[in-house]
């Protein structure tokens, strides 16, 4: 229960405050120059801690959130980093690596760094006259006392470059912070509860930055509903994890020695060590895993396979609704079917949306002449058909403060890094100093002033996945022996709206970056009810492990678990024609992609492991036929794959089994599958992921454009007819020259016509 873990974690806090009080004070950091090389910005995933002994998390500030640069400005220059820890952890011990640099014009008397955790200040780092622009390094520890389950550090410069009247908005008063700097947390583990009602801990915690590894156990011999129940499970903890990502390692029969797990079991399920409850209908239950009580265990049960199934549809569903150890579903009905492009992630399509159901109301305010940037993540539809379109159309509505006289004070917009809009900050008075005039802007009863702005965004702009940056630009009215009073703010209105409800959807397949970034085709309709995984006949651990954080990657980009979802083997993939197929196995055990080679976009010959792309011959269908060419992918080209199975290979094609429908083949092996999973969640490789063949070697990725191509959705009918002529230059020249046959055609008919009627009334 949540009351029974506070008051253990307050027990375990208050021992260690006992521990502390007889302690010495903390150090202050010490400062030396950096030798380090920058850590890599990606998520580690999480590693199992023995219950009892004390476990080591490292952190740098982009697997904390802070993935831009630190540019500390001004006498007063602040930022936040936020961190969090785990409600199964206690923190023993903790400190902060700080990579950073300053400017050398800094007075050292007059300037400093200081680092607060929580509001409560750790340490103050002096300027050293000499050591300015060059990198410095302050290992600093942190009493574990401040830290709590959301924790903030704040590191703010105190910065003067001159003795006399100084100009608070001086280029000279900056700081930088590198994002190689790492938090450092020992940590201990506590047993918490075996409640259902605090799910989805301990299984996955949002506190956890780091990517989520949740281990599932399966029955030997696994069949379809059991695949399909863990399948709807791990795309529930998908849409938990979000930018995390999340890995499911599988075990047959026996339990993981030291983690909390998922299991899923029937009256037969015979898993070593394990003894399991009776079974009276889907049920679900947490209990303490029987070699250490420390770890839970998430069981998933049913009578029948088809029971399971039903249990993990309803946890996914309705887990807040649970408490208790176990817990019966007999009466659990399944949500109604989703529509097409209803996915909780992404844009409506039916309506224009406001950006506060986007993101939340208190991240639209900013205060200050250095603000934070207001950000807004959009998710599209990635088959909105944007040709010739104007853009997206934006009704913002923003307060400011308004300025004393007119000057540069702007709010500006980008997309991602591609600028937008400037709109200008008016001022109190446009006209003239005096204390009244028509020209005046009428104010708000909070001071502030109210403005609207139609804009466009530029579909070239917006991808399936971007964020609107909204960043209000104060012009300092300080100056040198001036104060700057910090008293200037800026809110967006939520209610402002974002419309891209007037465009069709239709795109031209295959192209992988839909898949990668949101899941197209199977997205569609969120909960996968068009959507077949065919796994081999025979399946091996790493095959299932793709599938579940492939439908891990899957709840993440429709933020709906996977509630229709059906999984099939390569032999019965004929039932599948009317569905979407995801393909998963290796090159030696699932047969499609030899059955399906001849509609693939590659290859394989069968004396080796390599792959021809493309010919000449494709170039000369392309101009003939209209077919989409991109200059940024290559079309020809020869690639070999490993014969250790150490590549991955994303490919994309039509279904062979009925038209207009989508294959993606995921061809990885064990080796492979770890690189090609770490691709699809790091967003520096995800991007590279496109076309119709994706190869994953290590953190490399390349893509190419080949093969067919089909197209998806429905145009209006005089759209359809522009677009078609306008991709093929001899179909428009054919239909120039038709309707010219045809004019004159109907021309000399008229005049036969004519002729006739005048030679008849000719009296002669």
């Amino acid at each position: 229960m949540t009351s029974a873990l506070h008051r253990k974690r307050a027990g375990a806090v208050a021992l260690a405050l006992l521990a502390l009080a007889a302690g010495p004070a903390l150090a202050q950091g010490r400062t030396t120059p950096a030798p380090t090389a920058r850590a890599p910005a990606q998520p580690a995933a999480a590693q199992p801690a023995t219950a009892g002994d004390s476990t080591t998390v490292q952190m740098t500030l982009a697997q904390l959130g802070i993935d831009f640069a630190i540019n500390l400005r001004g006498t007063r220059g602040t930022i936040g980093i936020p961190f969090s820890v785990r409600a199964d952890e206690l923190v023993t011990s903790a400190s902060f690596r700080l990579n950073y640099a300053y400017s050398p014009a800094l007075i050292p008397e007059l300037s400093h760094l200081k680092v607060s955790v929580n509001d409560v200040l750790v340490t103050t780092l002096p300027v050293v006259r000499g050591e300015g622009g060059k990198p410095q390094t302050a290992d600093i520890p942190i009493d574990r006392r401040l830290i709590t389950d959301f924790n903030r550090i704040n590191i703010e410069l105190v910065g003067h470059y001159t003795r006399e009247c100084e100009d608070p908005a001086h280029s000279s008063l900056w700081a930088t912070v590198d994002a190689s700097s790492t938090l450092r947390l020992d940590v201990q583990m506590l047993n918490v509860a075996a409640d259902l009602g605090m799910l989805p801990q301990p299984f996955f915690d949002r506190r956890d930055v780091r990517r989520a590894s949740i281990p599932f156990v399966l029955g030997s011999g696994a069949g379809s509903p059991t695949l399909e129940a863990a399948g709807i499970v791990s795309s529930w903890f998908g849409l938990l994890a979000g930018y995390r990502g999340a890995v499911f390692p599988v075990t047959t029969g026996a339990l993981p020695p030291a983690a909390h797990a998922v299991v899923f079991a029937t009256p037969e399920t015979a898993i070593d060590g394990l003894a399991l409850p009776d079974i009276q209908g889907p049920t679900l239950a947490v209990v303490d895993h029987p070699r250490n009580a420390a770890f839970k265990l998430l069981l998933v049960m049913g009578r029948t396979p088809a029971e399971m199934r039903t249990a993990a549809a309803a946890l996914a569903v309705n887990s807040r609704a649970m408490a208790g150890g176990t817990a019966t579903l007999s009466n659990f009905q399944e949500p109604p079917p989703r529509r097409p492009y209803d996915a909780p992630h992404w844009l409506a399509d039916d309506r224009p949306v406001k950006l506060g159901e986007l993101a939340p109301a208190s991240d639209f305010t900013v205060v200050g002449y250095t603000p934070d940037v207001i950000r807004v993540n959009l998710q599209l539809a990635p088959d909105l058909f944007t040709w010739r379109s104007r853009g997206f159309p934006l009704d913002l509505r923003y307060n400011y403060t308004p300025r004393v006289r007119p000057d540069q004070s702007t709010l500006n917009l980008s997309l991602d890094n591609s600028f937008v809009a400037s709109l200008p900050l008016r001022a109190a008075n446009a006209a003239t100093d005096r204390w009244w005039s028509p020209l005046m802007l009428k104010l708000l009863p909070d001071g502030t002033v109210s403005q609207d702005s139609d804009l466009l965004l530029s579909p070239l702009l917006l991808g399936s996945r971007s964020q609107l940056r909204m960043h209000y630009y104060f012009q300092p009215a300080g100056g040198d022996c001036k104060p700057l009073l910090d008293n200037v703010r800026g809110n967006v209105d939520p209610a402002s709206t974002i419309d891209v409800s007037r465009l069709p959807h239709y795109i031209a397949m295959p192209e992988l970056a839909a898949y990668a970034n949101s899941g197209f085709p199977f997205s569609r309709l969120a909960d996968l009810s068009e959507t077949a995984v065919v796994l081999p006949d025979q399946p091996d651990t790493g095959d299932i492990q793709t599938y579940l954080a492939l439908l891990g990657h899957q709840g993440n980009a429709t933020g709906y678990p996977a509630l229709r979802l059906t999984v099939g083997r390569a032999a019965n993939v004929s039932q599948f024609a009317a569905k979407d197929l995801l393909v998963i196995g290796n090159l030696q055990n699932q047969p499609l992609f030899t059955q399906w080679s001849d509609r693939m976009p590659l290859k394989r010959k069968a004396d080796a492991k390599e792959f021809r792309l493309g010919s000449w011959i494709d170039d000369t269908l392309n101009l003939i036929t209209g077919t989409r060419q991109r200059q940024d992918l290559p079309a020809t080209t020869q690639m070999t794959v490993a014969e250790d199975g150490s590549d991955a290979v994303l490919a994309g094609f039509e279904s062979p089994l009925a038209k207009e429908r989508s294959v993606v083949a995921v061809v990885a092996g064990s080796a492979s599958q770890p690189a090609l999973l770490n691709a699809l969640m790091s967003p520096s490789l995800v991007r590279n992921i496109q076309g119709s063949t994706s190869f994953v070697r290590g953190n490399q990725v390349s893509s190419l454009l080949t093969g067919d191509t089909y197209y998806v959705g429905k145009l209006p009918p005089v759209m359809w007819l522009q677009w078609n002529l306008s991709r093929s230059p001899l179909l428009l020249a054919a239909a120039v020259i038709a309707l010219a046959l045809l004019g004159a055609a109907a021309a000399y008919v008229s005049l036969q016509l004519r002729a006739r009627r005048r030679l008849r009334s000719d009296p002669s």
